[in-house]
């Protein structure tokens, strides 16, 4: 019966994997699309966003059906952490999708005379996923846990756009309206080195059975009970 269960197990992290190969994906193609002024792909990427729905939707009944089957607290930790980890795919996926939306806007107006490095902001925000889920896979609370600082150097990068921009703006303020297009798209690739971050922080808190999401609060006292 349990090697039944740990079959089951294998299964869900693959359709994970499979979940995580189709959000890379989108991401990838939506940058494309903004950067090559794709419409086309653009349009594919809203459209495609359906099947990471899906993938979600199919996770969660594999994951209340082996809740009810889990033998050990860690096979329960690890079926809610990859509960979680496809919520945060999910939203990758519509972040995704948000990007394709300004590409899609974009490739109908005149395309702006500066160079924001969006590209290198995708492949860290995608690395940071990768290794994020190498760690979950491989039960690796280190390698989760080298993941969570990489935020900071997405921050480093968002702002740089933002100020190229809003610089820009204020320069040629017939650009405005397509400026924010870009700012929203790079607001879209930071969030999704959030969902990375959050991803890593459940593996560890797979790993270890300790939640390090909010540090802060944890170290307060909690607030005393009603009389």
């Amino acid at each position: 019966m349990e090697t039944h269960f740990e079959t089951e197990l294998d299964n869900l992290k693959q359709q994970l994997l499979a979940m995580a190969g189709h959000a890379e994906t989108a991401v990838n193609r939506a940058v494309e699309a903004l950067m090559q002024r794709n419409r086309d792909l653009a349009l594919k990427v809203r459209a495609d966003d359906d099947i990471i729905d899906h993938f979600e939707i199919e996770i969660d009944e594999m994951v209340i059906h082996l809740l009810t089957k889990a033998p050990l607290a860690s096979h329960l930790r690890l079926v809610t952490v990859a509960m979680k980890i496809s919520q945060n795919l999910e939203r990758i996926g519509d972040e995704a999708a948000k990007i394709a939306k300004r590409a899609r806007d974009l490739a109908q107006e005149p395309p702006l005379n500066i160079t924001l490095d969006l590209p290198r902001m995708a492949a860290l925000a995608l690395a940071m996923v990768k290794e994020a889920l190498d760690a979950f896979v491989q039960y690796d609370s280190s390698a989760a846990r080298a993941v969570i600082p990489r935020d900071k150097e997405m921050d480093v990068l968002h702002k740089q756009v933002q100020q190229i921009l809003a610089d820009h703006m204020m320069a040629h303020p017939e650009t405005i309206a397509r400026c924010l297009h870009w700012i929203v798209a790079a607001k879209s690739l930071e969030r999704i080195a959030d969902h990375a971050k959050n991803i890593a922080e459940e593996v560890v808190y797979l790993c270890e059975a300790q939640d390090i999401r909010h540090p802060a609060a944890q170290n307060q006292n909690p607030p005393p009970a009603d009389p």
